[in-house]
């Protein structure tokens, strides 16, 4: 049984990787359906025969592929390189790494922001990580991102 090239590089390079989807939690499925019925009996009230069915056709899929679009951010540490939603960046141009706490959150993501940092940040997950950009072809000075496993992502950047 041979094993796969990249998990053999894997192996020796002491790089664990990472991959988190930044979906919503799943009760908020139930509150898009939920919220979909709603406003399918408000269209259903007003319709008679089989057009009182469009609002239920239409509008429960709406908001459950809301919700899916809205958690389709993704966290990955490779081999080589951070990727944070669309940004990339080499491991090799990763400073300093911060965990910002829940509590401490509003402070990092106000006052202490700076403007041209890049801010990936979904508010249904507690912590952030900010991540010091050594390259200077990046035009952020550092990353903030959102991750419900911090100490996994300080530990894939071998932190």
């Amino acid at each position: 049984m041979s094993e796969h090239p990249n998990q053999a590089a894997r192996a020796t390079s002491g790089v664990s990787g990472l991959d988190e989807r930044l979906s919503v939690p799943l009760w908020w499925y139930l509150m898009a359906a939920g919220l979909g019925v709603l406003l399918g009996a408000e269209i259903h009230m007003g319709y008679p025969g089989l057009r009182s069915w469009i609002g239920y056709a239409t509008l429960i899929p709406l908001f459950v592929l809301a919700l899916v679009w809205l958690g389709r951010s993704r966290v990955q540490v490779t081999a080589d390189e951070l990727v944070v939603g669309e940004r990339r960046l080499p491991l090799s141009a990763v400073g300093r790494v911060d965990v910002v706490a829940k509590a401490d959150k509003q402070e990092a993501l106000g006052p202490q922001l700076d403007p041209s940092a890049y801010l990936l940040h979904r508010t249904w997950v507690g912590p952030v990580v900010r991540v010091e950009v050594l390259d200077g072809a990046d035009p952020a000075p550092y990353w903030v991102f959102s991750s419900r496993r911090p100490d996994q992502v300080l530990a894939a950047l071998g932190r």
